[in-house]
């Protein structure tokens, strides 16, 4: 395994410790660890959840830089993303900052790309990320981050920027890019799907 996919891992990984920092107060869990939570526990997720979307581009740069571009990165990178980011998604449905609708339209259009993919594999090919998916992701782990980072402060740069404002146009557009980046994916590889 190549350092492009270690990485895909390690993001992987990842992700279970960030949900537990991001996740909202627990009415079974004892005060500490929901005041730990409430407080730094808040910065520890957003910082995490930095570093593994940093971790997504890294990636995909080191293995195209060195050559390791492998079937297995094509296939473990977009696995790494769509996990970060719909777990995500689903604790600000649970803390209230996002309609469940616009998060079941994400994971609808993810399930359908996977089942064109896992067709494609079937067959011997792999389906790499295509520009719409990338510009999806982007606004995604922005929409993601932005929404985290209010939970901190409600504002940026002396009340000037309201940042629950930001997130629901960054999400809005992330939906909507979402919307396109699955049709473009169906329209591409109606052949695989008619087989």
């Amino acid at each position: 395994m190549n350092l492009p996919n270690k990485i895909s891992m390690i993001r992987i990984i990842m992700i279970p410790i960030i949900m537990l920092f991001i996740s909202p107060v627990l009415s079974f869990m004892p005060d500490w660890y929901n005041n730990f939570i409430q407080g730094i526990g808040s910065y520890i997720g957003v910082i995490l959840f930095l570093i593994a979307a940093i971790t997504d581009f890294l990636d995909g740069y080191i293995a195209r830089k060195n050559n390791l571009v492998t079937k297995l990165g094509k296939f473990l990178d977009p696995i790494a993303d769509k996990l970060l980011v719909i777990s995500a998604l689903v604790i600000l449905v649970q803390t209230q900052e996002i309609n469940f609708w616009l998060v079941i339209i994400i994971i609808a259009r993810e399930i359908i790309v996977m089942g064109i993919r896992i067709i494609a594999a079937s067959e011997g090919k792999v389906i790499a990320a295509s520009v719409w998916g990338k510009i999806k992701t982007v606004l995604q782990i922005s929409a993601v981050t932005s929404y985290l980072i209010s939970h901190i402060t409600p504002y940026l740069f002396f009340k000037v920027l309201d940042l629950y404002l930001i997130s629901d146009i960054l999400i809005t557009l992330a939906v909507v890019v979402t919307i396109i980046s699955g049709y473009d994916y169906v329209k591409k590889n109606i052949q695989i799907i008619k087989q």
